[in-house]
């Protein structure tokens, strides 16, 4: 895990954790903290280290540690860039705070 402490904030941007994260929604995250299997963790992308992942931990392996989106077949995971070193780990999310909203159109002609 990284060195950094403290809580934090992010807003989740696409699709790969739907239905449990949305576009939009906002999560305080634990910087530093201790994760385990099935955690949603904050991320450093290791074929883009300039880029931060929001996934789920899915195993711990003799490599690094396995992250997937909680949609599958919308999510670029450790299935396309591969295990994520302990350093690259950030933090955990523990709580949404926010959910992105969206207007509902009437279905009811004017």
């Amino acid at each position: 895990m990284t060195a950094q402490s403290g809580w934090g904030r992010v807003i989740v941007e696409g699709d790969s954790m739907l239905p449990t994260l949305k576009p939009g929604d906002r999560c305080l995250v634990k910087w530093g903290a201790q994760v385990q299997v099935g955690d949603v963790v904050v991320a450093r992308r290791p074929d883009r280290p300039e880029t931060l992942v929001v996934k789920r931990l899915t195993a711990h392996e003799s490599d690094g540690f396995w992250l997937e989106g909680d949609n599958s077949t919308g999510s670029h995971d450790s299935w396309v860039f591969g295990a994520v070193q302990g350093e690259d780990l950030l933090g955990v999310v523990r709580w949404r705070y926010w959910r992105a909203l969206k207007r509902v159109k009437s279905a009811v002609a004017d």
